[in-house]
């Protein structure tokens, strides 16, 4: 099968060949006073994500074409870690004669990551990674105005939450470098990385499947 993996936009030189995709939940189980067990179902939890990464210190034939030195995932790692912000978890799932079996794009967290230096694999690393689902969220400001007599009572005006914004730099066109993904494409350049079916509507004639783009392919921006 021809698994690739991204996190925040990076395609991972080996895929790992195992992960564990948790789909949690809230529920709660009581038990009444005729000792009879019932189960309250609730809105589901958080997702977790974990796996073990192979990141190699010498050339391979397998691996996913351009990996870069152990390092520069490591600085990747710690830099998702640090920066307190959420990231896209990308894992793209095919057969080899490349059609599509099904996508699993997720906003995470980096929760932890691990490495293990192990003389059996001589001079690669493994890393062990655990990823947490991020829900967008937002808080509303209540203004309370004073009555301006007795008499009168005082007035409250709601604010809503405020909507994420970023100020993403406009291009026209883009050429894909080796790595690149059409989530992280719109995540830079529309400041939105679920706009990626936008630029894929702009260049069907090029992309068969949003999920494959290769380096050197001239792409269409929206405004």
């Amino acid at each position: 099968m021809a698994y690739k993996m991204y996190l925040d936009g990076v395609l991972m030189p080996i895929t790992p060949s195992k992960v564990k995709v948790k789909i949690n939940n809230q529920n709660e189980t009581l038990t009444l006073i005729s000792g009879e067990e019932i189960n309250i179902l609730k809105a589901a939890g958080l997702t977790d994500v974990s796996f073990d990464l192979l990141l190699p210190q010498v050339p391979y034939p397998f691996t996913n074409g351009g990996a870069q030195p152990a390092d520069y995932y490591l600085s990747l790692f710690e830099r998702l870690k640090t920066a307190k912000e959420p990231f896209q978890w990308i894992l793209n799932r095919e057969k080899p004669n490349g059609s599509r079996l099904f996508y699993t794009n997720l906003t995470v967290g980096m929760e932890d990551y691990q490495i293990t230096d192990d003389a059996e694999e001589g001079f690669d690393i493994t890393v062990t990674v655990s990823l947490k689902q991020y829900r967008h969220y937002g808080t509303k400001t209540v203004t309370i105005q004073p009555a301006p007599t007795p008499a009168t009572k005082p007035t409250a005006t709601v604010e809503p939450p405020k909507r994420e914004t970023s100020q993403a730099p406009k291009q026209s066109t883009y050429t894909v470098k080796s790595g690149d993904c059409l989530w992280n494409i719109a995540k830079k350049y529309l400041g939105d990385g679920s706009r990626y079916n936008e630029i894929y509507n702009l260049n069907k004639d090029k992309i068969k499947n949003p999920n494959l783009i290769y380096a050197g392919q001239v792409l269409t921006l929206p405004s």
